[in-house]
């Protein structure tokens, strides 16, 4: 039977593993692209592909929003493409996610899209990719000792080279405000 929720845990242990190779401590910010070239990965821009100028306007100022990027099969490795029009902290984010999908060693096929043009993704391994990338950009460790620093959700995007959004998102997710507030309340009722 086919797994239906993602086992969080271990996408924490693949993900510190992972920035370990980089010499990553939970406080540093990973670099994306790092990644890639350690993995063997080729990142091509999507401003730099011989694309029909009206195709390239489309993704890069119509409609950005509909392309950030993808991990494709190419010869017997992958190559990612990437929306170099997006902010960088957006950029950051995408190539955490086409990386996490590596990492996880989920299987893709050639197409990108179904028969009827739209977009194919298997929700369980999107969801897993989800849960790695966050890891790896901004660590559950590190957003722990963050909220006991009482950091802001603008302070964690600086400091790691992410969207506020990715920031605020991490936070919560790792429950590390939570946390570090039961930390203070027991500290203040045991008078510590």
């Amino acid at each position: 039977m086919k797994a239906t929720r993602i086992n969080k845990a271990a996408c924490k242990r693949l993900a510190v593993e992972v920035r370990a190779e980089l010499g990553l401590d939970p406080m540093q910010a990973l670099n994306p692209w790092d990644l890639a070239e350690l993995y063997g990965i080729r990142v091509v821009a999507l401003g730099d592909l011989a694309l029909d100028h009206a195709i390239r306007d489309h993704f890069h100022a119509v409609r950005p929003e509909v392309f950030s990027g993808a991990l494709l099969p190419h010869r017997s490795g992958a190559v990612i493409v990437e929306n170099d029009a997006h902010p960088l902290a957006r950029r950051r984010s995408t190539m955490g996610h086409e990386l996490a999908h590596l990492v996880a060693e989920h299987q893709f096929g050639t197409s990108l899209v179904n028969e009827r043009g739209c977009r194919t993704a298997d929700k369980l391994q999107e969801d897993e990719a989800a849960e790695i990338s966050g890891e790896l950009l901004v660590p559950s460790d590190a957003a722990k000792r963050l909220a006991r620093q009482k950091a802001t959700d603008d302070e964690v995007a600086l400091r790691f080279g992410v969207s506020i959004e990715l920031a605020r998102w991490r936070m919560n997710a790792t429950g590390a405000r939570i946390i570090a507030q039961r930390a203070a309340n027991y500290r203040r009722a045991s008078g510590s």
